[in-house]
């Protein structure tokens, strides 16, 4: 069975089944949802009179709704170089399964999703849709994009998808996050919910000694020593700029989780949206 089937397969039931019924959806809608009659008052909207149960009653009765708006779900993958690594699945294989995740859910709440993939600029992308069908399309879009030879440049990213994505939308933005980002932008008109996908071995990786490394984004190769002393103050950079990018997040009020390729996205993103 393929990766993509694989993928669609868990992702629906997990969707279809598993949050069905008592879990309400991760997703808070905007329309309307029908709530209960009251008897009319001196000042309701008279266009909200039930004229059946009024006939009834022969006294006047009103509709009470409860908020629900369709909700603009936009998922953007981040797929530079080294999203081609993972000790368990490569990452790109987590993205894609996260991606598909999201828009299961926003089909299944009756909401639009669109997917975009983004490198140093917009790759590819899907118009919005409430269309099944169209979960395929996103995720095969992830699974075979080649990433390798790929940079990741992300200066551009917030002005080039705030001029793109025009409704106020939740947007989700998967990738390892292992660059600069800035979502200022981005943040102040829409809610950013950001993935992060890594791998264990990336955050603490073991000692090999002299070792020839290629760049993901680059292809380039390279001789390295990686003893104690270099693993130690790779760990002390990567946690530096971890914290600096979890403050910005915060700063910002960009809601933020982080997977890991031995993991079930399913698992963290429930947790996530209990606390949202």
């Amino acid at each position: 069975m393929s990766k993509l089937k694989k993928i669609l397969i868990k992702t629906k039931r997990q969707i279809f089944s598993e949050i069905a019924g008592n879990n309400p959806s991760i997703f808070e809608g905007e329309g309307f949802d029908f709530v209960e009659l009251r008897e009319y008052a001196y000042g309701d909207d008279v266009r909200k009179i039930d004229w059946n149960v009024t006939a009834r009653m022969q006294r006047p009765f009103i509709k009470i709704f409860k908020e629900e708006r369709e909700l603009n779900i936009v998922i953007i993958s981040l797929l530079g170089g080294s999203v081609h690594f993972g000790s368990k699945r490569f990452k790109q294989e987590l993205i894609a399964g996260s991606a598909a995740l999201l828009a299961f859910s926003a089909v299944k709440n009756g909401d639009l999703f669109s997917s975009f993939i983004y490198t140093d600029k917009i790759e590819s992308m899907t118009k919005p849709t409430k269309n099944i069908g169209a979960v395929r399309e996103s995720v095969s879009n992830i699974l075979e994009f080649e990433a390798l030879g790929k940079s990741l440049d992300l200066s551009e990213f917030s002005k080039v998808m705030f001029e793109k994505i025009k409704r106020k939308s939740i947007i989700f933005v998967i990738g390892d996050y292992f660059g600069e980002f800035d979502f200022r932008l981005l943040a102040k008109k829409h809610e950013v919910i950001a993935i992060i996908t890594r791998d264990k071995l990336e955050e603490n990786p073991p000692t090999l000694g002299q070792i020839n490394l290629i760049d993901p984004q680059t292809l380039k190769s390279s001789l390295m020593n990686i003893d104690d002393d270099s693993v130690k103050r790779y760990i002390k950079t990567l946690h530096q700029k971890d914290s600096n990018l979890f403050k910005h997040f915060r700063k910002n009020r960009v809601t933020f989780t982080k997977i890991y390729t031995d993991e079930d996205p399913f698992v963290k993103m429930s947790k996530l949206f209990l606390r949202r």
